[in-house]
């Protein structure tokens, strides 16, 4: 590990780490830059291995900082320090190409130990965040599970009920017997383990089959 890049705006925090990122890489020297434009003419005269990067900076997103390195340095293995450990942060930053996310709230030798696992191949990850990742990923396996138990048909069926459509209607707009979708819903609502349309909107918003808005 060579030049650690540490944009960070908070000048304790900054050169805390200025001081201390050759606890977690021995040869790493960190240079420290306060605002987008700073990192900017650091990444312009120095290669770095890393970049530990805050998202709220006073001249735009470190997020948008980690998508233009993932573009122009795909070599810089971009790592997120920040005070946000909500779904909407950690995942647009993992979108733009961050290979790690810390929380500032976590002791900063916890940090640097969270830092290191970079040298084993593992993402440095606060606890947290890991949860929330599994979390994402487990809800959308049963997400997934559930859209593919329901048939093509069945999930027509679905989205017109769930969008207030009577049996009637439903029948006539695709071409079935009232009888026929009494049949699909009862399906339906036995695979979704519901019984009131109701559900079956709150259903259909979940699996993405009806838009909310």
């Amino acid at each position: 590990m060579r030049n650690v890049l540490i944009v960070e705006d908070h000048d304790d925090t900054r050169l805390w780490w200025e001081n201390h990122i050759s606890e977690a890489f021995p040869q790493a020297q960190g240079m420290g830059a306060a605002t987008l434009s700073e990192a900017h003419v650091l990444l312009e005269k120095h290669d770095f291995s890393l970049a530990l990067v805050d998202i709220n900076l006073p001249d735009g997103s470190g997020i948008d900082l980690v998508r233009e390195m993932s573009r122009t340095h795909p070599d810089i293995y971009c790592v997120i320090s920040t005070i946000f450990d909500d779904d909407t942060h950690i995942f647009s930053a993992l979108r733009a190409g961050a290979m790690g996310y810390l929380i500032k709230e976590q002791p900063l030798d916890r940090q640097i130990q969270q830092l290191k696992a970079v040298l084993d191949g593992e993402p440095p990850l606060a606890p947290g965040v890991a949860r929330r990742i599994l979390t994402h990923f487990s809800r959308q396996n049963e997400e997934s599970e559930s859209t593919e138990a329901l048939t093509d048909r069945e999930k027509s069926v679905l989205q017109l009920i769930a969008k207030g459509f009577s049996r009637p209607e439903v029948a006539r707009l695709l071409g079935l017997t009232p009888s026929t979708v009494a049949s699909y819903t009862k399906v339906i609502y036995q695979k979704l383990n519901i019984s009131r349309r109701a559900e079956a909107v709150i259903e259909g918003v979940r699996l993405g089959l009806i838009d909310p808005y």
